[in-house]
């Protein structure tokens, strides 16, 4: 099969192209030419005169919820709402029913990702069998069967001995461990916000900023012993981006991301979302998101993630203490990018693109997130200009909980492409 995408404006951080206004021609799955007045022969040709054509967007942290909790996501309905979201890759997270802490999971959910999805799908085993944070999993056989990473995420490996023998297993083969940084306290049990002015005027137990960044310095430091790569999940407080910025000024094999969510909102949005404004981490103050903001900027937090988190409208409505923590990010990451990120000046499209597509394949060793030639046809086609209002009823996710519901983004996904195929064509 042979695509010809015509006069788009290529952006391609993996190989430093910027703006260049080029034809990309894709053959049999695979990109096979970028230059001017390329010619079509016999190639399905698509106009991209005044659009962005950058590489399939990579999401290194989702929760899919297959297998045990489809009424919730599955990997189908997961994946296409990824591909309208412009992703054409995505890695599972490990907090699966049953957990994925066994080379039979992980085989388990690749041979469902072959058979039900449209986008690549690589999952990610737990760091402890049954997330429980007790014993390490058979790190060398989850990575065999196609785990890509390991997380407890959702959870904090707590035992720091633990933690440190699944970094030195990481570190012999060649994997990041995804952490969830997150100090648990009695004093914090049944915590659902942040901890602050809105937790003391709504009467909720709230999450210390300092919960997160001891937790982020206890990791740092294992993963400046033990010399393995340490990913920081959904780094969320000023303390803890300033921990990461340290650690990497001392050369630490330390990355992390940051979601949509964290950049945008601050813990004032409970009171207006109620429970869809309820995720782990909590939404932080303004000097946090400022914080978070910064630290994309300069680049010490080095890839932009959804944490698509989806549950049902009945688990949700269950109110801000009882409801699960969670919100989907998918189909609104991109146009929350653009707009928040690159149209208000904090990010060039450039460096948001390499945030979501080579940076993320890097830190999974994934061959993803590069135009190059012979690389993989994942495509991502964006209308900069394109205003839309976030309708959740057009969501391809089973989940409906988002704190974005009818707000105005502009700058949308219009075609994903996947391995040389069309998945998605428009997102109206």
């Amino acid at each position: 099969m042979r695509v010809l995408i015509r006069g788009g404006e290529i952006i391609d951080p993996a190989n430093s192209r910027e703006h260049e206004v080029l034809d990309l021609l894709l053959v049999d799955g695979k990109v096979a030419s970028i230059g001017s007045n390329l010619p079509v022969d016999g190639a399905k040709a698509i106009d991209a005169r005044g659009l962005i054509v950058a590489p399939g967007l990579v999401d290194m942290h989702v929760h899919f919820r297959e297998p045990g909790q489809e009424h919730k996501e599955t990997i189908r309905s997961g994946t296409r709402a990824a591909a309208r979201g412009g992703f054409t890759s995505a890695a599972a997270m490990a907090n699966t029913q049953p957990v994925a802490d066994s080379p039979r999971i992980i085989r388990d959910i690749v041979d469902r990702a072959e058979r039900d999805s449209i986008i690549n799908v690589f999952p990610i085993g737990s760091v402890s069998v049954g997330l429980r944070g007790e014993e390490l999993v058979d790190v060398g056989g989850l990575v065999s069967a196609g785990a890509v990473a390991i997380s407890d995420d959702g959870k904090p490996v707590r035992n720091p001995e633990i933690m440190r023998q699944a970094l030195m297993r990481c570190k012999e083969y060649g994997i990041p461990l995804i952490s969830h940084c997150e100090e648990l306290m009695d004093a914090y049990a049944g915590w659902t916000v942040n901890r602050g002015q809105i937790s003391s005027k709504l009467g909720l137990i709230g999450l210390p900023n300092s919960a997160e960044e001891r937790m982020v310095e206890r990791d740092v430091k294992l993963a400046e012993d033990t010399g393995a790569h340490l990913h920081v999940a959904h780094v969320s407080t000023a303390g803890s981006v300033e921990l990461i910025r340290r650690a990497k000024e001392k050369d630490v094999n330390v990355t992390a991301e940051a979601t949509p969510h964290h950049f945008t909102l601050t813990d004032v949005a409970v009171e207006k979302y109620g429970a869809n404004a309820k995720m782990s981490p909590p939404l932080r103050s303004q000097e946090d998101v400022d914080a978070v903001i910064a630290g994309l900027s300069d680049g010490t937090i080095d890839a932009i993630v959804t944490d698509h988190a989806p549950h049902t409208q009945a688990e949700k409505a269950l109110g801000i203490e009882e409801a699960p923590f969670g919100v989907v990010g998918l189909e609104t990451c991109l146009p929350l990018v653009i707009t928040r990120l690159v149209n208000a000046g904090h990010l060039t499209m450039s460096e948001a693109v390499a945030e979501m597509t080579v940076k993320p394949a890097r830190i999974l060793n994934l061959s993803k997130g590069t135009l190059s030639e012979g690389a993989d046809a994942d495509v991502t086609i964006v209308d900069m200009e394109k205003e839309q209002v976030v309708d959740v009823s057009k969501f391809e996710s089973k989940g409906r909980n988002t704190p974005f519901a009818g707000w105005k983004l502009k700058g949308w996904p219009v075609m994903t492409i996947v391995g040389g195929k069309i998945v998605v064509t428009s997102n109206g």
